[in-house]
């Protein structure tokens, strides 16, 4: 017990009178469950903390405090095309750096955290360490070149820009936090960052947030075995795959014992929505849309088995994916492609398919509706991974330790530990 006071009395030292601005261009705070768990374990560390991030999911004031934070939100349009992705950032960039300078007005910033894609938040914080001294923080979520060669398939001029810009986001930070271990060798071996510099912080839900509930009696029906997707929903994603899985389970297997439900949303989902109804599927497939709190676990509560559809490619091997946390959590079985990443944390929770296409997920969905005494012993399997080891609270320890070093350099020069990049 006084160990644990001392800590946190040293804790408090140090977050005392301390600034971080986090800047997140993909998704808007709080619907973005890794940076809002983050902004919140800074504030309650005793850090002020200021958030911008983009407007939409329902979040559309620009300014707003909620639980102590300072919510900052810009405008921004979702693109389609290489050339949309252009405007989308240069857009993304000019509004992060007039409220970055806002910001400053109200209060000096000592550490700015950038949450990638894209890789062009280190011009926001170079700008404010060059001339105002502030830290820069990576908070490494995604690939760029393998999101945007999955995306686009080709290794041109945009593809070699994007190597370029992570390099340089590497050698600005000042440290890196990792989403997994393979993030991490990846800001060691591409980025040239030292490994004291670089904190692996997995993206685990709060137990609390995130136990099963009473199931949702508008989806629940006698006979029916319901399947589910969870999370975003764009083009790399997969969800097609599920829709036309969805085909060959009721046309072809003629099994009018599955349905489906698709929570999230995302810029592919009306595209979706119209292949679903042109594929005759419409009505065993539900789109739900953005589901969060009890609204969430009561759909979730209602799936017999997850589905993971992401297509194996060279950015989702690498991916620490939340639904598969969110799953196992639950103790729900899911079917999901091989994926290096995910099957190594899924472990027998997951029964991983090695063929892609619809016809295998189709026939991975029956194989567990088909078996409720594996679907059970996979739950079990889940759950107790996840009652061991997916404890946000560990994380949220690592990540406001990045912040302790870097704000409380060690004395010994050859400790190199969260310093400021030379």
């Amino acid at each position: 017990m006084v160990a644990a006071g001392l800590i946190l009395a040293w804790e408090a030292t140090i977050s005392r009178n301390h600034h971080v601005l986090i800047l997140v261009e993909n998704l808007p705070v709080p619907f973005d469950r890794r940076v809002w768990q983050e902004a919140q374990a800074l504030n309650d560390a005793g850090y002020e903390v200021s958030v911008i991030c983009p407007k939409g999911k329902g979040y559309d004031k620009s300014y707003e405090v909620i639980g102590g934070i300072h919510v900052y939100r810009h405008p921004l349009r979702e693109a389609q095309s290489a050339a949309g992705y252009m405007e989308e950032y240069s857009t993304a960039l000019f509004h992060q750096f007039r409220l970055s300078l806002k910001v400053r007005r109200r209060r000096r910033i000592d550490v700015i955290q950038a949450c990638n894609p894209p890789d062009l938040m280190f011009l926001v914080a170079g700008l404010h360490k060059l001339f105002f001294g502030s830290y820069f923080v990576f908070d490494h979520h995604d690939l760029g070149p393998e999101l945007y060669l999955t995306k686009f398939g080709r290794k041109g001029v945009l593809y070699k820009t994007m190597c370029l810009l992570e390099r340089l986001t590497f050698r600005m930070a000042d440290a890196s936090i990792a989403t997994n271990e393979t993030f991490r060798d990846i800001a060691v071996a591409r980025g040239r960052m030292h490994p004291g510099r670089v904190a692996v912080v997995k993206s685990y839900p709060e137990a609390k947030k995130f136990q099963r509930t009473g199931a949702s009696e508008s989806l629940v029906s006698r006979g029916k075995h319901l399947v589910g997707y969870l999370g975003i929903m764009g083009a790399q994603d997969g969800v097609e795959t599920l829709i036309r899985a969805m085909v060959e389970i009721q046309h072809v297997r003629k099994r009018e014992d599955v349905a489906c439900i698709v929570i999230g949303d995302g810029p592919d989902l009306g595209r979706l929505q119209a292949l679903a109804s042109e594929l005759d599927v419409n009505q065993s497939v539900q789109f739900a849309g953005y589901l969060s709190g009890a609204s969430l676990m009561s759909h979730l509560s209602a799936l017999t088995v997850g589905v993971i559809p992401d297509p194996p490619n060279e950015f989702n091997d690498k991916l620490s994916m939340n639904k598969v946390f969110e799953y196992m959590m639950l103790g729900l079985p899911f079917v999901q492609f091989n994926l290096r990443q995910a099957a190594y944390e899924a472990k027998n929770a997951a029964l991983v398919i090695d063929e892609h296409s619809p016809q295998a997920l189709a026939n991975g969905i029956l194989v567990l509706v088909d078996d409720p005494d594996r679907r059970r012993d996979m739950g079990m399997v889940g759950r107790a991974i996840a009652e061991r080891e997916f404890q946000w609270s560990a994380e949220a320890g690592r990540y406001l330790a990045t912040y302790r070093d870097l704000l409380n350099p060690r004395p010994n020069a050859n400790d190199q530990r969260y310093y400021p990049a030379s």
